[in-house]
């Protein structure tokens, strides 16, 4: 069976792990969305000639 190879230092790797170790885990992030949920999606999109002239249904 081969040996396990030893893994690099990483400065970064460590600092990290102390943090956690003192401060705990941060809680996981949520994206948050910037355009209000209207509940339903369009069914179609919008021409292009009613985008461009402005004409709204």
């Amino acid at each position: 069976m081969a040996k396990r190879k030893v893994d690099k230092f990483s400065v970064t790797k460590a600092v990290k792990a102390n943090a956690r170790e003192r401060v705990g885990q941060p809680k996981p992030s949520r994206v948050v969305a910037d355009t209000p949920r209207t509940g339903r999606s369009v069914k179609h999109k919008e021409k292009l000639e009613d985008l461009l002239t402005g004409r709204v249904e």
